[in-house]
């Protein structure tokens, strides 16, 4: 079986994506933990989920998938974007960040709490990005949490069609239908050339 890595140190993010992938007949593997941090300090998600694949990829010496993803409020001018992982700072935490939108968005109307989760796959080998793949997600967010799944930004986030946030669905539902999945759908055909 061919082997994929997954270019994240994100433990809650790997476990997604290898759940989105089981379908996938490939072997995919963690980064070994001498992979270097990668310098996330491009202006696109595209820019950052490129050079995070084609830096890993180096490394171990094989494919790479790697993602990049933001959250972006449209009360916010985009924010918290491209940097919504150290919105509150370099070491915050998923409640720290949270926290902080919350309090961005105070006095902000429901109906002007319109934001979007973007995800950008890339799949690199060493020397060359084979792909890009995005999936987005509408929705909104609220003034407090919902839910106990999930990780990051997900019980803030409502999905109005569902009535619920990404917290408060399962993780096969959320599986189905996030930003993420979206992305690594889109992906597929490419991970099956792989093989």
């Amino acid at each position: 079986m061919k082997r994929l890595y997954l270019g994240t140190k994100n433990q809650d993010k790997l476990r997604e994506i290898e759940e989105i992938l089981l379908s996938v007949p490939l072997e995919l593997r963690a980064l070994p933990e001498d992979a270097p941090e990668v310098d996330e300090s491009g202006t696109s998600l595209e820019e950052n989920a490129r050079k995070k694949a084609l830096e890993y990829a180096d490394h171990v010496r094989g494919p790479v998938l790697a993602d990049d993803t933001g959250l972006f409020v449209d009360a916010l001018d985009g924010a918290p974007g491209i940097k919504a992982a150290r919105y509150a700072g370099e070491k915050a935490t998923y409640a720290d960040n949270r926290k902080k939108l919350v309090e961005a968005l105070r006095g902000v109307p429901k109906a002007r709490r319109t934001a979007r989760f973007r995800c950008v796959i890339a799949l690199a080998r060493p020397g060359s990005v084979l792909g890009t793949f995005e999936g987005a997600i509408e929705g909104e967010i609220l003034d407090a949490p919902r839910g106990e799944g999930a990780f990051g930004y997900d019980p803030l986030f409502l999905v109005p069609e569902i009535g619920r946030t990404l917290a408060e669905i399962p993780a096969t539902e959320k599986n189905r239908l996030s930003h993420r999945a979206r992305a690594l759908q889109r992906a597929k055909a490419a991970l099956l050339e792989l093989i």
